[in-house]
């Protein structure tokens, strides 16, 4: 709704510039001011215009505002703007009347669930890779807050247009797996006895003991004899499969199903990697120095080139990644974005150099890091380390505080921002839980318009809508109507944060409503009113929630 009135208004602005003959127009940006008290628009057009009129912004604004006023008398939407205000230093503010916030409810009572969808992505190919956790151990909770930023964002992605992708990148391959696969060998040799310490970098979890007791029954190895006859590689296959089975399962119980699975083992084979070096070395962005293989990435902004293949033949892991972006480029992806964690800051400029090198923008190609967070359980701070095995998993955080308040907490802070998790907080059953509260306010809403059909026969109606006057109700339908706009900022940003910020925000709206404002009224016209104001909120609250993978329940 407001993003229509939006688009009407531009074009109002933009026919009011005629009053001055002869300049160049600059794109005219109309904001929601944060304030109130500033209306529901804001224009800075005149501060546009000051330099070049010469004029001050108030001045220029003061000779806007009767052609404005003027252009909107005769439009489509006059009804619903009240007023037209100038604030210095030059702002040209607008203000709904009734009828304007009254079409908000319009608008959600016929889209429903699909209130806040549009085409602002215009179906543009998006793949969004996050996780992609190496098969070295399970998930922990980095893995899940990167899980939960993801899933979020693709759904937001899809809502306002965008064809969006969830891929997930199987990192089957390289020193860690060979580690892995050590050190389930040393678990098993000691399982038969054998005098065997861990090595130095070995996985130490309780998982290792675990996969080694497996493997031995996988196998039917029933002495040392029979363990000393497996190859290397039987290890390694083994822990990647088994540990791949617990991280898809983890991710399906915490609501996350990625649409694509790669392995770096089927797309970055040898012959791919081979493919693309000669192709960068003919075009020049490849050189040999001291035995090793460069890529110039300083071309594209890096500070300084880095080794693809060092003397020794090996390749580093830029080399395999470059191949993994290469074919996800082929794929059709119009946009790549990546969710990492806070240790990859480095990365990012070679790898944009790599799309760069592939003939794309660099702005193709993005990564997100997303901080980690600190759990706390009873005031104290976790310990997470999974080479040590002293960890929590994403599991344990799930088993002990359910998917609905993990998934909402982790993203309860912007995701380049450091996240504390507290458990205890996210077990409350009260309103001091920030998801049990927004849940509540959903399934209250549910309940009093439950109560109005059975005990008073009557239902929410939008139908001819003139009661709906109190500064509760106006609060509450301008926070509805900005829903879509709000799905929109998330997806223009790569961040979810907004939308959670914002369903506490209507939430908060609609309790403080409800504890002014008597729904169900002696007339049953203002009843009938009320009860479709907050089954319009119910409805964007759902809606909200689904996004974020979180549930809207009928009963608390």
């Amino acid at each position: 709704m407001f993003s229509h009135l939006r688009l009407k208004l531009q074009d109002i602005i933009k026919d009011s510039l005629r009053v001055f003959e002869g300049i160049q127009n600059p794109p005219v940006i109309i904001d929601i001011p944060s304030d109130k008290q500033f209306g529901e628009f804001s224009c800075n057009i005149a501060m546009q215009l000051s330099r070049q009129l010469k004029k001050s912004p108030l001045v220029i604004a003061q000779q806007l505002k009767p052609r404005i006023e003027e252009l909107l008398k005769s439009s489509l939407i006059h009804s619903q703007i009240s007023r037209v205000e100038i604030k210095a230093p030059g702002f040209i503010n607008f203000y709904f009347s009734p009828e304007g916030f009254y079409h908000v409810l319009y608008d959600v009572f016929q889209q429903k669930d699909s209130y806040g969808r549009s085409d602002f992505g215009a179906g543009k190919k998006f793949c969004l890779e996050f996780v992609s956790a190496n098969p070295t151990g399970p998930l922990t909770v980095a893995h899940g807050r990167q899980a939960a930023v993801g899933d979020s964002l693709v759904n937001i992605l899809l809502a306002v247009g965008y064809d969006a992708k969830r891929e997930y990148y199987v990192n089957d391959e390289g020193n860690q797996i060979n580690i892995l696969g050590r050190s389930i060998k040393a678990r098993a040799q000691q399982v038969f006895g054998q005098d065997v310490p861990l090595f130095e970098d070995a996985y130490q979890g309780e998982y290792i003991k675990i996969m080694a007791q497996e493997f031995i029954k996988k196998f039917g190895i029933k002495s040392p004899a029979d363990l000393d006859h497996q190859v290397d590689l039987a290890f390694r296959k083994f822990g990647v499969e088994y540990l791949m089975g617990m991280i898809e399962k983890d991710l399906e119980d915490f609501g996350v199903h990625f649409d694509i699975w790669s392995y770096q083992s089927k797309i970055a084979n040898p012959r791919a990697i081979e493919s693309l070096l000669a192709d960068f070395k003919a075009k020049g962005f490849i050189y040999e120095n001291e035995g090793a293989w460069w890529f110039k990435s300083s071309l594209w902004g890096d500070d300084k080139d880095r080794v693809v293949r060092k003397s020794d033949g090996q390749y580093t892991y830029l080399t395999p990644d470059m191949v993994y972006h290469k074919d996800k480029f082929a794929r059709g992806f119009q946009y790549i974005v990546n969710i990492l964690g806070p240790d990859h800051h480095g990365y990012i400029p070679r790898i944009k150099a790599a799309a760069a090198a592939l003939g794309h923008s660099v702005d193709d190609l993005d990564i997100l890091i997303v901080q980690l967070a600190t759990i706390y359980r009873d005031g104290k701070e976790v310990s997470m380390s999974t080479r040590r095995g002293e960890f929590i998993s994403l599991r344990e955080v799930m088993d002990e505080v359910g998917r609905d308040a993990a998934r909402f907490f982790f993203l309860m802070r912007q995701a380049s921002a450091h996240l504390e998790f507290d458990l205890e907080l996210a077990k409350k059953q009260n309103s001091e839980n920030p998801v049990y509260y927004i849940q509540y306010a959903h399934a209250r809403i549910h309940s009093i318009t439950g109560k109005a059909h059975d005990e008073l026969h009557l239902s929410p109606s939008t139908g001819g809508l003139k009661h709906l006057h109190q500064p509760e109700e106006m609060d509450l339908m301008r926070k509805i109507g900005l829903y879509p706009d709000v799905l929109v900022g998330c997806a223009k940003a790569l961040e979810p944060f907004a939308l959670v910020r914002y369903l506490q925000e209507i939430a908060a709206a609609f309790h403080k409503f409800y504890d002014s404002c008597r729904v169900l009224d002696e007339n049953k016209e203002i009843s009938a009113e009320r009860l479709g104001l907050i089954e319009a909120a119910r409805i964007v609250l759902g809606n909200g929630l689904r996004l974020l993978g979180v549930s809207a329940p009928h009963k608390m």
